[in-house]
């Protein structure tokens, strides 16, 4: 059986993936041995073996959702939405970030609500295509986006954030008014500066005055969290055994090339060290080296989500895959620039390294749809080419070009309207 009957899609981003997984396996099962001791002397092994099960379950979704012809993906586009919204408002109403569900284990309806967020997103721009400059359609925007946004934000800031910055990206890759974005953006930046500041001098001024940062007298019951996390970063101490600085000490210690893999010392100090922390232990193990290797990696797969989004011929499709490759880039630059310490800690793992059960799983749910447009975007340009017939003056084709004719309709917008339900050709 061929590779690509197995596995459709782009095949860089294929390779790109495999790679993440190496690093995910071999990084996760150095790192694992703090969280097994903290869990009551389990075994690693064991650990491991569950993360390893979460990596091939990935693997399989991402390879059943390539063979799904992604303008389904809109159908389940508004009850993904909705039902992200319900997930959220109990999860907030329990006070936490994560819910228990019988045979499946802890569940986090935030990384539900970030992919369902992408694809709702994407239609709502498909089916207004022609109505995007609309004060109307903005506004309307925002508000879906928004109401995602408030009840991430009171749990964790840092996902909330990573939500709205993508799919406000979206917006502009749509062809949203370009001056109402602009001054959105500008304002949005300066009530964030502004609030993360009050956060912080608040913070400052109950360290003082107080033997414990406050927790509930703040509007939002994290923001003493956030307002330490700052002033470590603004601050830091450098005789504090905390994971920052442990990381830091990693990173120092790995050189080019790096210790060697399982030759880590500082993952077993740090409770993060296989999730939050992880890319510091790869550069411990690897070196700057394998540290600009997954760099690499990930800005690789970020420009062929760009490559895949201008050549779809469909807007849904390009803009879905624009919004899911920009959210994995930026969360993957953020990780990272925690790790080197060039942001405050925000709790936001390492896609497709990190372990994790919701996160990577969804994340893959997300890659199986970017897999999913590039397969069709490569029967459209196959087609396309067995149809013009031999090139007397062996001309190659422009997959991009306007005159080419697949045997699908060209625009995948008009299968989104008629009726919610007829998605494709034929059907």
């Amino acid at each position: 059986m061929k590779f690509s009957k197995v596995f459709r899609g782009d095949r860089t981003i294929w390779v790109v993936f495999l790679l993440l997984t190496v690093f995910s396996l071999v990084e996760v099962y150095s790192s694992i041995g703090l969280l097994a001791y903290s869990l009551g002397g389990a075994h690693p092994l064991s650990l491991f073996l569950k993360h390893l099960a979460i990596v091939v379950a990935t693997w399989v979704v991402v390879a059943l959702a390539s063979h799904v012809n992604y303008r389904y993906f809109s159908r389940f586009a508004v009850l993904g939405f909705w039902a992200s919204i319900v997930l959220l408002a109990v999860v907030l109403m329990m006070g936490g970030r994560w819910m228990n569900i019988p045979l499946v284990g802890q569940f986090q309806p935030s990384e539900v609500a970030k992919v369902m967020l992408v694809i709702f997103v994407a239609r709502m721009l498909a089916l207004k295509k022609d109505q995007t400059d609309d004060l109307g359609t903005f506004l309307s925007l925002l508000i879906y986006i928004g109401g995602i946004v408030v009840l991430v934000l009171p749990e964790n800031f840092s996902t909330a954030a990573l939500i709205f910055l993508s799919c406000y990206l979206m917006m502009l890759f749509g062809g949203v008014n370009r001056k109402w974005w602009w001054r959105l953006m500008l304002a949005g930046l300066l009530l964030v500066g502004i609030g993360l500041g009050v956060t912080y001098v608040r913070y400052d001024h109950s360290r003082l005055t107080t033997e414990v940062a406050p927790q509930q007298e703040q509007l939002l019951e994290r923001s003493s969290t956030w307002g330490h996390r700052i002033y470590s970063w603004i601050n830091p101490d450098p005789d504090e055994l905390s994971q920052e600085n442990m990381a830091r000490m990693a990173i120092a210690r790995g050189g080019f090339f790096g210790k060697g893999p399982g030759n880590t010392v500082h993952a077993r100090l740090m409770t993060q060290a296989h999730n939050d922390f992880i890319y510091a232990i790869i550069i411990e193990e690897t070196g700057m080296f394998g540290g600009l290797l997954v760099f690499v990696l990930y800005s690789v797969f970020f420009f062929r989500c760009i490559r895949i989004s201008w050549r779809c011929k469909g807007r849904f499709g390009a803009l879905v895959v624009a919004g899911f490759g920009t959210m994995i880039y930026i969360q993957a630059l953020a990780n990272m620039c925690v790790a080197v310490g060039v942001l405050p800690v925000t709790g936001q793992t390492l896609p497709f390294i990190s372990a994790g059960g919701t996160a990577y799983l969804f994340l893959g749910c997300g890659l199986g749809v970017i897999q999913s447009v590039a397969a069709d975007e490569q029967n459209q340009a196959i087609a396309a080419a067995a149809a013009e017939g031999p090139d007397d003056n062996n001309t190659p084709t422009n997959i991009g070009s306007p005159d080419t004719t697949p045997t699908e309709p060209s625009s995948d917008d008009e299968h989104l309207v008629v009726s919610g339900r007829r998605i494709a050709k034929g059907e």
